[in-house]
């Protein structure tokens, strides 16, 4: 028997990288998994992250290990589209017990997103990407979770989000999942009454293959060698930050809720 099971999942941003390492988690621990992303094979835009597929896809690789999936291809930033996702998902599964509302992301080089010259066009992008994303999922589920008075809702800042860069670059990255760590805290107010948790992860330097090939070489550190500033002396993995989505998507966090938890190993941003 695994802890989830019978119960359904969304991870929203899970084609690759962190939020398809949560997808296979949760369904390794028995839950229906609704892969939701821009793009289902995105992994396609890093060598390093086609690499490491073992399927097609994020449902390919969970429906290969004897769990139950399906893929909806959908833009975050557009509330309506959010919406019927989710409800396609409760039209096929019946709930909704977990939201990892992982989608998001910087775009652009941290030497070239300053806190004092932010490309406006940018700026809405990663802003929309990120908070209005998180939000619009959350919104979605909301309904669906109060009236089961039950679920968990996992959303995701940054290290990024809980402390500036040495430079200032990548701010409105920062902004925006500081923005997402803070409405956690009060969407937990809003939602402890129903019975539902929602917390936030704050992972610190992850060595997804989009980060490996693009965040690192355009920061002011890209020369120095990054685990020298994390106690425990290493990158991160997504490993790393599934098993803590996982705590939090069970019923080993039942009395935890509005919390930001870092997933950084210690690390010292300077």
């Amino acid at each position: 028997m695994g802890k989830l099971d019978g119960k359904v999942a969304i991870v929203t941003g899970a084609a690759r990288g962190l939020g398809r390492s949560y997808a296979k988690r949760l369904a390794g621990l028995g839950a229906k998994v609704a892969v939701a992303d821009l793009n289902l094979h995105s992994y396609e835009e890093f060598e390093a992250e086609a690499k490491d597929m073992t399927g097609d896809s994020t449902v390919a690789e969970i429906e290969a290990s004897g769990g139950s999936a399906f893929g909806i291809e959908v833009d975050v930033t557009d509330h309506e589209a959010v919406n019927a996702m989710v409800a396609r998902v409760v039209q096929e599964w019946g709930r909704v017990d977990v939201l990892v509302a992982n989608a998001g992301g910087g775009r652009g080089r941290p030497m070239d997103t300053k806190a004092s010259n932010l490309d406006p066009a940018l700026l809405q992008l990663v802003v929309g990407m990120n908070l209005f994303g998180t939000v619009y999922a959350v919104n979605a589920v909301a309904p669906t979770m109060k009236e089961q008075r039950s679920g968990k809702i996992i959303t995701v800042s940054s290290v990024a989000g809980t402390a500036p860069s040495a430079d200032g670059g990548y701010a409105h990255y920062g902004a925006a999942k500081a923005a997402i760590a803070h409405y956690t805290r009060y969407l937990a107010q809003d939602l402890g009454p129903f019975g539902i948790t929602a917390n936030c992860i704050a992972p610190g330097v992850i060595a997804t293959g989009r980060i490996m090939a693009t965040v690192i070489p355009g920061s002011a550190q890209s020369n120095r060698d990054r685990s020298e500033l994390v106690a425990l002396r290493r990158l991160g993995s997504v490993e790393d930050c599934a098993r803590v989505v996982e705590f939090l998507a069970t019923d080993l966090s039942d009395y935890v809720t509005g919390a930001v938890i870092p997933i950084d190993g210690g690390l010292v941003r300077g």
